[in-house]
């Protein structure tokens, strides 16, 4: 009895190998990082309404912020609270980790297994396109009520925010960057492994530059995230995007290592497409941000030379980078 039913699990565990489909192991990191998502979440909105969130999500802590001041705080009072935080980064890198072991080590991502990955990537992203139109429709469906309840877009008296600052800069950091991670892509196609490394790490630099500006943005608005229903979709928006900016940047430093530790060939690099199809993602839902916000949410009248000068500008851009890679011997 014993010698059959070892036969009976030593076929089972031969044919298991044999398939195409990989039979995820169960694993805790899923369920820790939605856990501890929650936690994180109910901490900043209860803290939001006691004025205890850092600068670029409180409303009356906007003016003259002191950071230092404001971490002393946190870890003088608060710092038990941020238990979940820790916790986060973990999950995520440890989940990173048994993904990345399943790619390479183990060879459980066979050409079905990959198509699943990527339809869950696509089916992914267009969750994340339901969820900002949820705040597009919100947003205009606000500005379009009739003068009778609200006074206009933006309210009347509102400190109006220009689009040819920060605004337009970081419009054309994210345009930047989408190409240069298109460089990286075909680089990585035409197996030049070097011009990846250079590709991925321009991307990131500009991603964390649009971070930085976007900060930066939001320490010196005008107004504060309580200031009523403008303001509160106005951060909640670029907030939001300004998230998933982090999120991709932080996929890309994980793509940055792995062509560093030789994982990706010509032919096999589903992570780098799905980090390039997220960040696009990205960049299209800014293009509507800036459009949507800071040209129409402005109030101000922008013209069809102001429009046409904008372009000029931007298809000039363009011309010029492909020309300023071939002449350093990289490739676009």
């Amino acid at each position: 009895m014993m010698i059959t039913h070892t036969k009976i699990l030593n076929k089972n565990i031969r044919w298991a190998e044999a398939h195409a489909f990989h039979l995820v192991k169960p694993s805790a990191w899923p369920f820790l990082v939605a856990m501890t998502l929650v936690f994180g979440a109910t901490y900043v909105v209860q803290n939001l309404f006691q004025g205890l969130t850092p600068s670029f999500l409180s409303g009356t802590m906007f003016y003259n912020f002191n950071t230092m001041q404001y971490l002393l705080i946190l870890l003088q009072q608060e710092i038990i609270d941020f238990w979940w935080l820790p916790l986060l980064l973990l999950s995520i890198i440890f989940w990173f980790h048994d993904i990345i072991l399943e790619a390479t080590k183990e060879r459980h991502h066979t050409k079905r297994v990959q198509l699943g990955l990527r339809y869950g990537m696509l089916l992914f992203i267009v969750s994340e396109i339901m969820f900002f139109f949820g705040f597009f429709f919100g947003y205009f469906y606000i500005a379009w009520l009739p003068p009778r309840i609200i006074s206009g877009w933006p309210p009347i008296g509102f400190p109006i925010l220009t689009w040819w600052g920060i605004p337009l800069l970081n419009t054309v950091i994210l345009l930047s960057s989408g190409i240069s991670l298109t460089w990286a892509h075909r680089a990585l196609v035409a197996n030049k492994m070097k011009s990846v490394l250079i590709a991925l790490e321009l991307t990131i630099n500009l991603g964390i530059f649009f971070t930085l500006f976007q900060i930066f943005e939001y320490k010196n608005t005008p107004f504060s995230i309580d200031w009523g229903v403008y303001a509160s979709f106005f951060y909640v928006m670029t907030g939001f995007h300004g998230a998933h900016v982090i999120i991709g940047t932080v996929f890309l430093l994980v793509c940055y290592y792995r062509q560093l530790m030789g994982h990706f060939t010509s032919t096999r690099h589903l992570g780098f497409e799905a980090a390039a199809w997220y960040w696009h993602f990205v960049d299209v839902v800014w293009i509507f941000l800036f459009i949507a916000v800071y040209i129409w949410g402005s109030g101000e009248t922008v013209g069809l030379e102001d429009i046409k000068e904008f372009l000029g500008k931007l298809s000039e851009f363009f011309n010029r980078t492909p020309n300023a890679c071939l002449q350093t011997g990289l490739m676009c």
